[in-house]
């Protein structure tokens, strides 16, 4: 399958296509499946805190030596006089939802990688994870232009298309990208809560540029019956402005002029606060099931820092 765009631009401004695709080499070290070591972030009362592929009922049928007795059915033993037993069938699958934030906000880094590119990569790692898993997997990718839903699929083909739709909307991204109302935050987590089936694996990849207390709640919401795993995508300049003299700062239609030690204070207090407030929400909405809140840098140890707060083996 061809890339979406040529493959001669910087890496660590778009993601190219067939780096996507290599990714598969790098997935032996973790897995969304209920396997992982005692010990990892995930680990609690149960090996994996995720729900795994459950179970299906299968038939009602006599007790037979070895079978496990809390799935004797007393009722129709009682009726019957003779023990029957339920027995069950592991599902063949689930559904993995991959969420994945293109928007313009994401088009920014000051240190190596642009935070578009760590949400990219980190989300083929795990779709890859995925299919590997004999999982099905879809897509949620939110542009500037809107949000693009892909359905569940349990194929090698299809996730080729997929990771080349998100390639192509990675490389669509530039310094004159601007969201309008049909991406907000709000909308991506609009399409979450409506294409995530019961018992699915959500996993949000995101700056939460934009994010709400309401979109948390649905999220919060969703946990009820799903698994929802929440990335924060950062980077340091988020955080604090380094200390020089002049900062001129824009968005393509308004720019600020910060000249003051005073007024840097001022901003660098605001950007702090902004984002410990947002990422207390997230490490909340997590806490509710045990589950960490994963956060990547733009430093280009994304993909490891992703494996290591999945419980990753060496």
């Amino acid at each position: 399958m061809k890339s979406a765009q040529p493959e001669a631009s910087d890496a660590r401004v778009y993601c190219q296509y067939s780096r996507l695709v290599q990714l598969q080499g790098q997935v032996g070290s973790f897995s969304f499946l209920p396997q992982l070591k005692a010990g990892t972030i995930l680990s609690g009362r149960h090996q994996s805190l995720f729900r795994g592929r459950g179970l299906n009922f299968e038939e009602l049928r006599h007790y037979q030596t070895g079978d496990d007795i809390r799935n004797l059915d007393w009722k129709v033993t009682m009726r019957t006089g003779k023990p029957h037993v339920r027995a069950y069938t592991e599902e063949k699958d689930r559904n993995v939802i991959l969420c994945i934030d293109q928007r313009s906000s994401l088009f920014f880094s000051s240190v190596e990688v642009m935070k578009s590119v760590v949400a990219a990569e980190v989300a083929a790692l795990s779709a890859w994870r995925v299919l590997k898993d004999s999982d099905r997997v879809g897509f949620v990718i939110a542009r500037p232009h809107g949000v693009d839903w892909y359905k569940p699929q349990r194929s090698r083909a299809h996730l080729l298309h997929r990771l080349n739709c998100l390639a192509e909307a990675n490389q669509s991204l530039g310094v004159a990208s601007k969201d309008n109302e049909s991406a907000s935050f709000e909308q991506l987590m609009s399409v979450i809560t409506r294409v995530a089936t019961k018992g699915s694996t959500v996993i949000v990849l995101s700056d939460w540029h934009g994010a709400k207390a309401s979109d948390v709640d649905r999220l919060q919401q969703l946990q009820a019956h799903n698994d929802v795993l929440t990335v924060l995508i950062s980077d340091q300049l988020e955080e604090a402005l380094p200390s020089r003299s002049n900062w001129v700062m824009g968005d393509g239609t308004h720019q600020l002029n910060i000249s003051e030690s005073a007024k840097l204070k001022k901003a660098n207090h605001g950007l702090k606060q902004h984002q410990e407030l947002k990422r207390v929400q997230l490490v909340r909405l997590m806490a509710a099931k045990g589950l960490p809140l994963i956060q990547l840098d733009t430093s280009g140890n994304h993909l490891e820092q992703f494996k290591r707060g999945m419980g990753a083996h060496r």
